[in-house]
């Protein structure tokens, strides 16, 4: 089972931002779909981004299109989740997880992925 790291949370001002960074414990990401999700206490977790694991394909939660970006760099061996414009209702606890081979076809279905992250804390607030 791939171990997952977060980091990169924080607290930051709203119009903020973060930038969260990913990466195995011991495997290479390279063939792995990269999901971020993100919850919030009392509520469901929800699906923020992905990227596939072949051709870079990405997706993305309507509520934070243009505002979020998702990268992998596979020869740092990392996914990132630049998060740019931040508002008070991004704060929440942020996972990553992964899918070999996944192609970001069912990207928000949790059951999808093999290993998660611990989380990492994102709060937005002045």
């Amino acid at each position: 089972q791939v171990q997952l790291v977060e980091s990169g949370g924080g607290l930051v001002q709203p119009g903020g931002s973060l930038t969260l960074s990913c990466a195995p414990s011991r495997w290479t990401l390279e063939y792995y779909q990269i999901g971020w999700f993100r919850q919030v206490p009392g509520k469901e977790r929800e699906g923020v981004s992905c990227i596939s694991s072949t051709d870079g394909n990405t997706r993305y939660a309507d509520s934070v299109k243009g505002r979020f970006t998702i990268s992998r760099d596979n020869a740092k061996n990392t996914a990132t989740l630049q998060m740019n414009d931040l508002a008070p209702e991004d704060t929440a606890v942020y996972y990553c997880a992964a899918d070999l081979w996944g192609d970001c076809s069912k990207w928000q279905q949790e059951p999808e992925y093999e290993s998660w992250g611990q989380g990492t804390q994102v709060t937005v607030s002045s």
